[in-house]
């Protein structure tokens, strides 16, 4: 039995609101305040994987400031969604692709919330090719611009804010680990935020700033509608170990635990949130 209903959507990026089901982004326990008094910056934090970690960090005890390119309903969703659990939100609408723009929203994170403590890179593009000789040079741009530089742009833009006890959480995929053959240039930009983890931890170490990542493995968010075929949509997240794709509060945990005192004694590492596919030897 199919999980999901074929769709497709045909903007990029996609929307969540127009998903069939929805999402499953609430969190799944109660709070215990481990980001009390926190402030966090979440990239694509409208919608998907975003969506839950700023409502979990929210309902830890962080104000989060919501980073989104242009779906302004699921970034109004999402800002509902974490006042609901009593933390304020920032909504800032822009491309992480531009470097000044990475500069602006973390002066504005600042002013706003008067510091930060929590860096999520998250924000992404894909687009499937089954041939690479399909690839756009305009497509190959946006992937590596949204994936990688906007990663390194967020991460200048903070370092001047992020002060010793920080942490900073990655976006990567097990695609960085496996490879995808519909989605080499994705792949090869989550390959290199993997490696980009591992260099800033050490970077980082002294000053007692913290950098891990996340790789999450099939997981329901607007990305799929918007880049997969309606059909293709059905069997999506059935090929791994547990058969199903999995939900954004299913992966947000690994954010928070990463961004938390939980994990004060792990730095350049990777959890791996994906149904089971065995990485890494």
């Amino acid at each position: 039995m199919s999980q999901f209903p074929p769709q497709h959507q045909d903007h990029s990026p996609g929307r969540e609101h127009e998903m069939s089901p929805a999402p499953d982004y609430a969190p799944i326990y109660p709070g215990s305040g481990r980001l009390k008094n926190k402030v966090a910056i979440v990239t694509g934090g409208d919608s998907g994987i975003g969506r839950a970690v700023a409502v979990l960090y929210a309902r830890e005890g962080a104000d989060v400031a919501i980073l989104y390119l242009e779906e302004d309903k699921d970034a109004e969703d999402t800002k509902k969604a974490v006042e609901a659990e009593g933390a304020k939100a920032l909504l800032i609408r822009g491309d992480v692709r531009q470097k000044s723009f990475c500069l602006d929203a973390v002066k504005k994170t600042v002013a706003e919330f008067g510091k930060l403590d929590i860096l999520v890179n998250n924000a992404a593009y894909q687009e499937e090719n089954e041939d690479l000789r399909d690839l756009t040079e305009e497509s190959l741009r946006r992937t590596f611009e949204t994936n990688i530089y906007g990663y390194f742009f967020m991460l200048q833009a903070a370092l001047d804010h992020l002060k010793e006890g920080a942490a900073i959480v990655m976006t990567t995929s097990v695609n960085s680990f496996k490879g995808n053959d519909t989605l080499i240039d994705y792949s090869a930009t989550k390959g290199a935020i993997t490696a980009l983890v591992r260099s800033m931890a050490q970077n980082l170490v002294e000053k007692k700033i913290r950098v891990n990542g996340v790789a999450p493995g099939p997981i329901w968010t607007p990305f799929i509608p918007d880049t997969m075929p309606a059909e293709k949509v059905k069997e999506f997240g059935s090929q791994v170990p547990m058969k199903r794709a999995g939900q954004p509060n299913e992966v947000a945990p690994s954010f928070l635990f990463l961004a938390c005192e939980d994990s004060s004694y792990i730095t350049g590492q990777v959890l791996h949130p994906n149904g089971g596919t065995i990485v890494g030897g």
